[in-house]
């Protein structure tokens, strides 16, 4: 898990100073304050860091090796702020590592995922990395550089919603989605529609890929294009995700119509677990193709799915996948069934929404 550094700026109002330190101490695995603020902070029951002798965590700005050496001996834990302008300071925090500090706290001027990437794959293992951030988008580089990314940020707040936003990134928790079992009742071949695929910003595993369906409330797991076969290449990163109306569960929270869809939009893969994770899109391809209409039952309730009538199109079961072009009534695909209607892609648990 990333860590979480909330610093609460000395300048700001007492009441604000106060609204930001509730917040924080509900998100953040550490609080950084002036000494002004150390009574209240210690209330919240989390490590305070600062630049004065009672804090849980002593704040050392690196000057010399000396000036780390006699903070240890003053403080339980340390963590040195390095600035980094140049490739020749990157020594200064492997100095700085060997001394024993348990954290770095590394401000980059200029360059930052360069600089980072390289202290990650030296010093990973000797002491956690904080990286200094300003903006949100600069924390979810921080922690997913070289794929490891930072032990964690420090972000100065000036508003809760900053607070919450940070955090949302730095701390998520991955989204799981309820999956359970259709039985397929029907198949209908179509004319032909425009259909799109999502090449995706990453690579896909087998029984991967995205939900959709033609109604909101019942989405079908459509698997990545992985698993090989004699006509043409797999492309892991793609998924062939059907006509331009259908519904998308791009995030926990929202349904996006696919004819939305752009490069750089985020979009949640899922797996047979229910297990999700996020990416990006890089691309959308519209192309015209003939499509077969797939119905599905479950608790009484049917819905439906439209996708390209092609072999390497596949939907997720429990053991594995099926081609849409070998399903057939009586087999069983995983769906995520859900009740109420959505407005603009949010849910509204208590509207009525009838889609056939």
């Amino acid at each position: 898990m990333k860590r979480l550094w909330i610093e609460i700026p000395a300048e700001l109002s007492d009441k604000i100073r106060q609204k930001l330190m509730t917040t924080a101490s509900e998100i953040a695995d550490v609080l950084m304050v002036s000494p002004k603020d150390l009574p209240l902070a210690q209330t919240f029951k989390k490590p305070i860091a600062g630049s004065f002798g009672d804090a849980d965590i002593g704040i050392v700005e690196f000057k010399e090796s000396k000036n780390i050496l006699s903070a240890k001996t003053a403080s339980r834990e340390i963590a040195v702020r390095v600035t980094v302008e140049t490739g020749q300071d990157e020594s200064k925090v492997a100095e700085v590592a060997n001394l024993g500090a348990r954290y770095i706290i590394l401000r980059c001027t200029n360059w930052k995922t360069i600089p980072l990437e390289n202290i990650i794959a030296k010093l990973r293992s000797k002491s956690e990395i904080i990286m200094e951030i300003s903006t949100p988008d600069e924390a979810r580089l921080a922690i997913e550089t070289l794929e490891l990314g930072a032990d964690g940020v420090i972000y100065k707040a000036s508003s809760t919603d900053e607070i919450v936003k940070v955090g949302n990134i730095v701390k998520r928790v991955l989204f799981k989605v309820d999956l359970t079992e259709a039985e397929v009742v029907r198949l209908k071949p179509l004319g032909t529609g425009a259909r799109v695929c999502i090449d995706t910003c990453d690579l896909m595993k087998t029984r991967e890929g995205v939900l959709v369906g033609s109604q909101s409330s019942g989405l079908f797991l459509v698997e990545s294009e992985t698993v090989e076969n004699p006509h043409v290449e797999t492309r892991p990163f793609r998924v062939n995700a059907g006509p331009v109306a259908s519904y998308l569960l791009a995030n926990p929270e929202r349904t996006r119509y696919l004819s939305e869809l752009k490069s750089g939009d985020e979009v949640m893969i899922v797996d047979s677990e229910g297990n999700t994770r996020t990416t990006n899109i890089c691309r959308v391809k519209v192309e015209w193709r003939p499509m077969i209409m797939l119905e599905a039952r479950n608790e009484g309730r049917n819905f439906k799915v439209i996708l390209q009538n092609a072999e390497t199109v596949r939907l997720v079961t429990k053991q594995g996948s099926q081609s849409i072009s070998e399903i057939k009534p009586g087999d069983r695909v995983l769906a995520r069934i859900e009740t109420g209607g959505r407005h603009f892609g949010i849910k509204v648990e208590e509207e009525s929404v009838i889609e056939r």
